[in-house]
């Protein structure tokens, strides 16, 4: 059996759409993303043999595998595919068309036994064999929807197919192809993404803390551009005073519970993102440092048309100790730098990305 094994391809449907029609910049990183927590839920001993793009071929060497099994690994990867998705929409800060349209991309994933062996090319490896083929041309089928298992009969013991779930109704088709026809089944996977809920938010952290300061600017611009300009990280060294630098640790893309590396004149720290409310006339966003648990919380407000204002109200813990003196010193110098920091946010508007402009515009 050194020659024969499973060959299972996840392959996200809507890619092709997705990434023509929204910001390239994003929608890559939505489909890395993506792509790596179907690595990350590989469970059944799969080997990566390449990433096609929208698609990941795995394979295994060995016997047909038990049914019940593969069905236990396509359940994992599906459910995970749509629990990250619907995690990234219910926690997203950005408002692009591929950050708001990514919850509609959708998963199919076809399951192949057939013969098959690999060869290197330099430091690559590449699988070789005509069910390599065979699994390749099953990606193209008349199945209407777009969120199915597929099973192709040398892995099929039950003619026609039952279970492993007792929701499966199993369909039988074939794919014509120019060397033969290639019988297959297929079940639909919709039931699976009943009842997949988001983390919950972590509880509101301002009954730990109290308010130092709030500063306030109105911008002519409208409330998307007002959003990245504050909240897009790569920009806050521009006008946030003291920060020279952000990295990002644990996201690509801004969401709540992304932690970043602020490297400030006076050492580092990290900052995580805490919440985040989103309404066509109002955005509200907030950030806590990880050493002294500061926060800061930012409102934007549309207040006429291509018109906002956006407030910082600074928090700092509440001190049994009082530090009335402290607080008064602190208050007066974060103030100043508030403001200085919100005269430079004029000259960051001009360079938000185009995508934001036409987020806005749909």
């Amino acid at each position: 059996m050194e020659n024969r094994g499973l060959l299972f391809i996840p392959d996200i449907s809507g890619f092709t759409r997705f990434v023509n029609e929204t910001d390239i910049d994003h929608s890559r990183l939505i489909i890395q993303e993506l792509l790596e927590t179907l690595i990350n839920t590989n469970r059944f001993g799969l080997e990566v043999s390449e990433i096609e793009g929208d698609a990941i071929l795995f394979y295994k060497f060995g016997d047909v595998p038990d049914m019940n099994e593969l069905y236990q690994q396509v359940e994992a990867m599906f459910r995970g595919f749509h629990k990250h998705l619907i995690a990234y929409d219910y926690s997203r800060f950005c408002q692009c068309k591929a950050c708001k349209s990514a919850i509609g991309l959708t998963l199919k994933i076809i399951t192949h036994y057939g013969e098959f062996t690999g060869y290197n090319v330099k430091t690559f490896s590449k699988l070789i064999g005509k069910d390599v083929i065979v699994a390749h041309q099953l990606l193209k089928n008349d199945i209407d929807q777009h969120e199915y298992w597929l099973v192709t009969d040398p892995l099929v013991t039950d003619k026609p197919m039952t279970g492993p779930a007792p929701w499966m109704e199993w369909n039988t088709s074939t794919k014509q192809t120019d060397s033969g026809e290639i019988p297959f089944q297929y079940v639909q996977l919709g039931e699976l993404k009943n009842n997949i809920e988001p983390d919950p938010f972590p509880a509101s952290e301002f009954a730990r803390r109290t308010k130092l300061l709030s500063v306030s600017r109105e911008y002519d611009t409208d409330i998307i551009r007002l959003l990245h300009a504050t909240g897009n990280l790569t920009f806050r060294h521009r006008w946030q005073e003291g920060v020279k630098k952000v990295e990002e640790l644990n996201h690509w893309l801004p969401r709540i519970g992304m932690r970043s590396r602020f490297l400030r004149e006076d050492g580092e720290t990290i900052v995580r993102a805490s919440s985040y409310l989103f309404r066509d006339d109002r955005v509200e966003f907030s950030e806590i440092d990880e050493s002294n648990q500061d926060l800061q919380y930012f409102t934007i407000e549309l207040v006429a048309p291509e018109r906002c204002r956006l407030t910082i109200d600074y928090y700092r813990m509440k001190s049994l100790l009082g530090g009335l003196i402290s607080d008064l010193t602190k208050k007066q110098k974060l103030t100043a730098a508030y403001e200085r920091g919100l005269d430079k946010i004029g000259e960051v508007l001009k360079e938000v990305p185009s995508y934001a402009m036409d987020a806005h515009a749909q």
